[in-house]
This record gives C-alpha cells, structure tokens and sequence, in this order.
C-alpha cells in the first residue's frame, strides 16, 4: 500500500524533517502530527498519506485501525534554475528544488 506525489514544490531537505516524524508511527497518528504541525510540506505529505490509506482500504480491504507508516521518503527531483539579477550588471543562477513523496504503509497483523 504506497502512494506518492512527485514534483513538489518543496525543498527535499525540510520535507525529510517531517518524513522523519511520521515514519513508524500509526496512521492515525500520523495523519493527526501532520493537520498539527506547522510546515509547509505537511499539507502536501498529508495528502499522500491519506491517499496511501484509500489505496489500503479499497485495494486491499485493510482498516485504518491496522495500518501503520513502514515508510516515509522525500526523494529530490529535478531543480528549476531561474537568473537572479544583481548589482552591477551581474547575475545568479537562483536553484528552486522539487521533492518527491512517498509513503508506504504496511499492517500491523502482518
């Protein structure tokens, strides 16, 4: 039971924070941390999650009372590069990372 969003518009490093917290933890309880916790990246990891347990219970006829998060990955994707203009004619090249969202769930039973 996986689900997974792929180019976020999300630095990988601040999501792996979140990912952290939620891995290992019940379903339940991880979509609870996630509606409590203010990050960014919660909103769409939330997302995944719940969309991980709709695969659980309609694909594999599992309860949520029995599902916990075995994985929780934050992959980085391609980068944007943008030009950023300073001072004296110069330029910057201005890198904007996208993550990609993965969530693995697995039953405790098993």
């Amino acid at each position: 039971m996986k689900a997974s969003a792929r180019f976020q518009r999300l630095s990988p490093r601040k999501a792996r924070l979140v990912t952290d917290l939620i891995t290992g933890k019940s379903a339940e309880e991880a979509i609870a941390i996630l509606e409590h916790l203010p990050k960014a990246t919660a909103l769409p990891l939330g997302r995944v999650v719940r969309s991980a347990i709709a695969n659980a219970e309609n694909n594999f006829n599992l309860t949520l009372e029995n599902l916990y998060v075995k994985r929780a990955i934050a992959n980085e994707g391609p980068r944007m590069k943008r030009a950023w203009f300073r001072g004296r004619g110069r330029r910057d090249l201005k890198l904007h990372r996208l993550a990609h969202l993965e969530v693995v769930l697995d039953s405790k039973e098993s």
